[in-house]
C-alpha cells in the first residue's frame, strides 16, 4: 500500500495521524480510499474532477501536472501539499 502524508491542517480527519496506508493505483483511487476510512479527506482534497485549488501532490518526491491522473505504485509516497503563501518580496 501506498504511504501518504497528511497535511497538518487535515490531520484531525485522520484521527491525528500524519502518514497512512492505502491502496490505489492513482491518485484518484488514493482518495477514494482515504475518504473509505476517513470521510470528509476528499471533500477537502478534490474540486469536481481534480485537485483542489491550494493544495499540489507529489508523488514519489515528484510534483505532477496531472493530478488524480498520476499513477501511483504499491510502495509509493503520496503527499498532498497545501499552497503557502505571503511573505515579502526580496529586493
Amino acid at each position: 500500500m501506498a504511504t501518504v502524508f497528511i497535511p497538518s491542517l487535515m490531520q484531525k480527519l485522520t484521527e491525528g495521524r500524519a502518514t497512512v496506508e492505502v491502496s490505489g493505483s492513482s491518485v484518484r483511487e488514493v482518495i477514494h480510499n482515504l475518504e473509505q476510512e476517513y470521510p470528509g479527506v476528499k471533500e477537502r482534497l478534490v474540486d469536481r474532477f481534480k485537485v483542489r485549488s491550494g493544495f499540489t501532490v507529489a508523488v514519489d518526491g515528484q510534483v505532477t501536472p496531472i493530478g488524480l491522473l498520476e499513477k501511483v505504485r504499491e510502495d509509493s509516497e503520496v503527499h498532498f501539499l497545501p499552497a503557502v503563501g505571503g511573505g515579502a518580496p526580496t529586493a
